[in-house]
């Protein structure tokens, strides 16, 4: 039934117009793959240029630090450090799977993840950090996703692992984390190289936030907040950038950026330092890029209201 209701809501977002089936530049698939990430008619690829203001968005953005600007939450390497930003691992589907033992069991998916020694983890192994690892199947565009990822003597560990079906808008159980707080893949969320070289950015991009509610909006499954208050933002809120903000000063590939904020927005997806949005790791990411990306104000973004799009 779940996923029958599902292609109804997607059949219907087509047929509204809220989703992009056609489009002038063709999304590009995950880097290496020939897998993009969900359809057409996933939330995730929804316009929300009319979509009207939330009637919280001022209370919301009260509580967000808007006086700061965006941090984008990726770059590339300087010195001999790593890539900053979310890794990728592209596997076959030949790639050997191993058992992954779960701190919050009861929210994980128990199949078998194919990690092994080529599998990225964020921050390395050896971070004290989120250490989340995203894993693409190229043969089956399946994606793995956990956090708080590690491993010992071949024995691996995490604090929470999904899997989903890149084909498919189906949703894991409401109230089920994921890899992120929102219950979300993180995968569509990021900012990948390949799609913005191309000049073409077609879904919405994962933020954080410091302080969140403990309430979550669809397709958002899950909540990690510190107060029961509507007035602070819930995982699963969406913000767009203005149109009126003018991006005339900013480089090209910063403004394919821009557009997608304008077109797709923001998504509320976990804990963290308020107005940081997250890209995959990768050495390309121009350094003009970045710091145009840093000079775009928290204070342009306005809270829609995306219950029309459930």
């Amino acid at each position: 039934m779940r996923r029958t209701l599902l292609g109804l809501a997607g059949a219907l977002l087509l047929a509204c117009g809220t989703a992009s089936p056609s489009y002038a530049v063709e999304p590009r698939p995950v880097a290496g793959t020939g897998c993009h990430v969900f359809p057409a008619s996933s939330w995730w690829h929804a316009k929300v240029t009319k979509l009207p203001v939330d009637t919280r968005s001022r209370a919301w953005l009260s509580h967000m630090s808007t006086s700061v600007r965006l941090h984008p939450d990726f770059g590339p390497s300087y010195g001999d450090g790593p890539d900053y930003g979310m890794p990728v691992t592209v596997v076959a589907g030949s790639h050997p799977k191993v058992h992954v033992a779960f701190d919050y069991a009861d929210e994980s998916d128990h199949v078998g993840y194919p990690f092994g020694t080529d599998t990225r983890i964020e921050g390395g192994r050896a971070s004290t950090g989120d250490r989340h690892a995203i894993v693409v199947d190229k043969s089956t565009c399946r994606l793995y996703e956990t956090w708080a990822t590690r491993e010992s003597g071949g024995r691996w560990k995490a604090g929470s692992g999904a899997t989903w079906s890149l084909k498919s808008n189906a949703l894991r159980p409401d109230g089920w984390t994921s890899a992120d707080a929102a219950g979300l893949p993180i995968l569509p969320g990021l900012l990948r190289w390949n799609e913005v070289d191309a000049g073409f950015v077609d879904h919405a991009i994962r933020f954080t936030a410091d302080v969140t509610s403990r309430h979550h909006l669809w397709p958002a499954r899950h909540d990690a907040g510190a107060t029961d208050s509507w007035s602070y933002p819930p995982m699963g809120a969406r913000f767009r950038l203005k149109a009126s903000y003018d991006a005339s000063h900013l480089g090209p590939r910063a403004r394919t950026v821009v557009r997608a904020m304008e077109t797709y927005g923001l998504v509320l997806a976990d804990n963290g330092s308020p107005w940081f949005f997250q890209g995959e790791r990768n050495a390309h990411w121009p350094d003009r890029m970045i710091a145009d990306l840093k000079t775009i104000p928290a204070s342009a973004f306005v809270a829609v209201d995306t219950a029309s799009l459930r």
